[in-house]
């Protein structure tokens, strides 16, 4: 199993674990919260039927890479994406994100340019910004945050429950598009993350990508559904036409936040028409 150091903390390495499959033009495959990499489960098949090289890596703190007690930002979130990328040495790549995962995307953009970056896409998307701030009033108030923290704090499995119920929009889907298993599949995933960093990403979901989305200088793909109940779609996805240049936005009617897993077709084929 692979694994880059992609800092210290004390005494320790951080490593990353990922996984790199596959030839031809490459997609990185930017996981969301508490997830792991291996949550693309119904999306690597088919870029490797396809003809592409798919890399997955579990973000830290989550899944099988360190769990450390710093670095829980967006600006070390980017650093430790451009690592990976540098080590691999990919050209061209399509980095796509899901959820918490598309800050990633979007940092990385902003901050390291595309000279590596073929395209973009964003699933369940993170920014613009989703604090409700006097210049931001479609974003979400504080007290929403301030109560995540507090239930997490309280009893993390408690909220863990909670989360993926509205997730996958659980009374809606259970036994259509979401089984119990599936659904103790990622609790259990969650249940294994650092618990410093299931509270710490808290604040970290906070961050203001605003001046990072202008500097988006390729073709980027945009798929969110209309009842996300985590980060809902009038804050967040619908508002990215009026501040990326070259975007192509798709709505999933009556998709829930992990329409990657409920709604696979539909996000597949939007996928792989914009690869095309």
């Amino acid at each position: 199993m692979p694994y880059l150091t992609v800092g210290e903390e004390n005494s320790a390495p951080i490593d990353l674990y990922y996984e790199d499959h596959g030839m031809g033009q490459p997609v990185m495959l930017i996981h969301g919260y508490p997830l792991s990499g291996s949550s693309w489960e119904k999306q690597v098949p088919v870029l490797l039927e396809a003809g592409y090289r798919v890399i997955t890596y579990d973000r830290r703190g989550f899944g099988k890479s360190s769990q450390p007690s710093i670095g829980y930002d967006y600006d070390t979130f980017a650093g430790d994406l451009k690592t990976l990328m540098d080590k691999l040495d990919l050209r061209d790549v399509v980095i796509a994100g899901f959820s918490m995962g598309t800050g990633e995307v979007v940092r990385y953009l902003g901050t390291y340019g595309s000279e590596r970056v073929k395209r973009a896409a964003l699933f369940g998307p993170i920014p613009p910004f989703l604090l409700q701030t006097p210049d931001n009033p479609k974003g979400l108030p504080q007290s929403v945050f301030d109560g995540f923290k507090e239930t997490i704090t309280k009893d993390r499995y408690a909220f863990f429950k909670f989360f993926f119920d509205n997730f996958y929009n659980v009374d809606t889907f259970h036994g259509t598009r979401i089984s119990d298993e599936a659904w103790n599949a990622s609790f259990e995933v969650a249940a294994g993350s650092s618990a410093y960093a299931t509270l710490a990403c808290v604040s970290t979901w906070l961050t203001d990508f605003r001046a990072d989305l202008p500097k988006i200088d390729v073709p980027l793909l945009v798929v969110q559904g209309t009842e996300d109940r985590i980060l809902p779609i009038d804050a967040t996805g619908r508002r990215l036409p009026e501040l990326v240049k070259d975007i192509r936005f798709v709505e999933i009617e009556g998709g829930p936040h992990n329409v990657g897993w409920t709604h696979p077709d539909e996000v597949n084929r939007a996928l792989m028409d914009f690869l095309k």
